[in-house]
This record gives C-alpha cells, structure tokens and sequence, in this order.
C-alpha cells in the first residue's frame, strides 16, 4: 500500500476501505445511590421559621453524617424561607413564614440506604426523594463498553471484507461517537435509569428499613471504524 493510496479519502481499487460503526451495551450493577431531603418548617414570624428550620436542618445533616464511609457526599442545594399572605381588609397580611431547605446524600452501601431513608423519613416535615442509582464517571463498565465496541466493529469489518473474499490489512481510523460530527446518543431520561420513591415523616416510630432492590444500569458505547482491505475477488 502506498502512502498516497493510504491518504485517500475513500480508498483506491487497489486499496479499498470498509467503514463500519461498532455498538456495545451492557447492563452492570449501579454502585452508587443519591438521595434528595426537603427539610421544612413553619412559623408565625420568620425569627420562629428560621429557628425551627436550623433545628431540623442540624438534625438531618448529623443523623446522615452518622453513618460514616457510606455516605460519599452531602451537600446543601437550595435555601428559602418566605411569608404567607393572607387577604385582611384592603391589604396582604403575613400569615406565616415557611423555610425550606434541599439537601443530597450519595451513598455506596444499599442496605444503609434502606435504613437512613427510613429514619429520615421519620423525621418531622422531612420530604425524601430517590433512591436514584447511578455509577461513577470512573467505572470500569465504561472501558468495558468501549472495549466491546471496537471489538463489534472489527468483526463486523471481518466478515464484510470475508463476503469479498478480501481481508483487513490496516486500520485507518477509530473515531469515537461524535468526533466527526456523528449523531451523538441519546441518554435514556429521567427515570429510564432510576428508580425514584417519595418518603414523607410519619407518626410509626420505629419504622423498619426499607428493603430497596438497585436497579441495574445501562452502559452504552459506539465508535466508527474504516480499515483497507486487500481487493475483492469479484
């Protein structure tokens, strides 16, 4: 093969290519788990709000912090406290004050998950949303989609140079799903890749934990491919 027969953009009668696009999916188990808390609470004035709500708040973010190497992350999202109006005469009156306050765990054990999502939920005007399952940026399922991928695509170049009596010789590029303005994929939506619950305190003391089964997760890899060939026996 020739340097100017490998430069050419569609291959030669010499030197034909093959392009061919290979896919791989895989289902693994998640290893972690994310879980939202609302944490509210309400007050004649916002002096009262505000201190109920730091109770509360202190209460959720000890209790989760108690749980130790399980919980990966807990972070604070959102904070608010505003007034409720009420018609009086002419004007608006301040009802109430209500405060809010979001907060997300990330944990890596799913039977601790099971107990503290209980527990929470014990807790007073405590909102829980989740589980939401999920693997980590660096899970070596990823690698092993991709890997997968190439495979398919240099299989798939086999057997098409195979059908020409031809062989591979080279490799000439690998590009990976959108480095070359390919259709990038489509991740599944919200939902297609978790399993959401909503859990709201209640007046059983002493719940037990939930038994929550991890929903597996969908990796997916695609790259495009073109090899030369030897010429076909046409």
């Amino acid at each position: 093969m020739t340097q100017d027969a490998a430069h050419q953009p569609y291959g030669t009668p010499d030197v034909p290519r093959v392009a061919v696009c290979g896919e791989a999916r895989i289902e693994v188990d998640p290893e972690i788990a994310r879980i939202g808390i609302t944490v509210s609470a309400r007050g004649t004035d916002r002096r009262t709000a505000l201190d109920d709500l730091t109770r509360r708040n202190n209460a959720v973010l000890d209790l989760v912090k108690s749980y130790g190497d399980p919980v990966e992350k807990l972070e604070t999202g959102a904070f608010s406290i505003s007034p409720e109006l009420t018609r009086h005469g002419r004007g608006d009156r301040i009802r109430a004050h209500h405060g809010r306050v979001h907060i997300t765990a990330e944990l890596n054990d799913f039977t601790t998950l099971g107990e503290l999502t209980t527990r929470l939920a014990d807790l007073e005007l405590t909102h829980v949303d989740g589980p939401w399952w999920a693997l980590r940026p660096t899970s070596p399922a990823h690698g092993e989609a991709r890997r997968q991928a190439v495979l398919e695509a240099v299989q798939r170049a086999r057997e098409y140079a195979e059908a020409l009596g031809s062989r591979l010789s080279a490799l000439v590029e690998l590009a990976d799903l959108g480095a070359e303005n390919a259709v990038p994929f489509q991740a599944a939506g919200p939902g297609g890749g978790m399993r959401t619950m909503a859990f709201s305190a209640t007046e059983d003391a002493g719940a037990p934990p939930l038994d929550l089964e991890p929903q597996r997760q969908t990796v997916y890899a695609q790259v495009n491919a073109r090899f030369t060939m030897t010429p076909p026996q046409l």
